[in-house]
């Protein structure tokens, strides 16, 4: 479980394919502070600790972990994350007793949104986004949504003739510094996980129209 606060942006240093798909991931954290086991959500997507360690490419000083994604992964999450060189947003495993700062995340991936535009306002910037159709009934206004495992609002929602809807999200100055969303681009792919709390009322209305 996740909060969809993002503690900071990690790198892919290494891919490697010895059976499913290999990510060594740089990162600030102690390795005190990482176990073996343990669960990190890698913009938006909970992976599983496989292997961590200090030193990479001749640099002593880079910290690292490692996790092994399965290629159904892969097929429903953005593509652009699974590459060397790919900045993803980093949030450890939710403790007992930790600040709900966001939102409930789980760290399972919905589908994909596309960045449809761009809009500076003021020092923030707004972004809308495009969901596919079966996602559109889970996003309402003022309603919560994460994106590429960053908690938000949703400002506006607007159905659209084919099904999908179109969102959008306010991102502030900090929120661009700390996380990849300020560095997305119209057309670019992103991971959408709906709230929690949306997908179990739609479930219950669905069950209560076919009791």
């Amino acid at each position: 479980m996740f909060t969809g606060i993002i503690v900071e942006v990690g790198k892919v240093l290494a891919v490697a394919t010895p059976g499913d798909t290999r990510l060594t991931i740089a990162t600030a954290r102690s390795q005190c502070t990482i176990a073996i086991g343990a669960s990190i959500a890698c913009s938006g997507v909970c992976l599983t600790v496989v292997e961590k360690g200090t030193g990479f490419a001749g640099d002593p000083a880079v910290g690292w972990f490692a996790v092994d994604v399965s290629g159904e992964t892969i097929k429903c999450t953005a593509p652009a994350q699974w590459h060397a060189g790919a900045r993803l947003n980093l949030e450890p495993a939710l403790k007992l007793g930790d600040e709900l700062g966001g939102h409930i995340v789980t760290g399972h991936v919905d589908g994909l949104g596309e960045v449809a535009a761009i809009t500076p306002e003021g020092a923030s910037r707004r972004i809308d986004f495009i969901a596919p159709a079966d996602l559109a009934a889970y996003i309402a206004a003022k309603g919560s949504i994460t994106i590429d495992g960053v908690s938000l609002t949703v400002n506006t929602v607007a159905d659209q003739p084919d099904g999908r809807a179109r969102f959008s999200v306010n991102i502030i100055p900090h929120t661009a510094d700390v996380t990849t969303l300020g560095a997305l681009v119209p057309g670019a792919q992103v991971n959408l996980e709906i709230d929690v709390l949306a997908r179990y009322l739609m479930r219950m209305q669905t069950a209560a129209r076919t009791a």
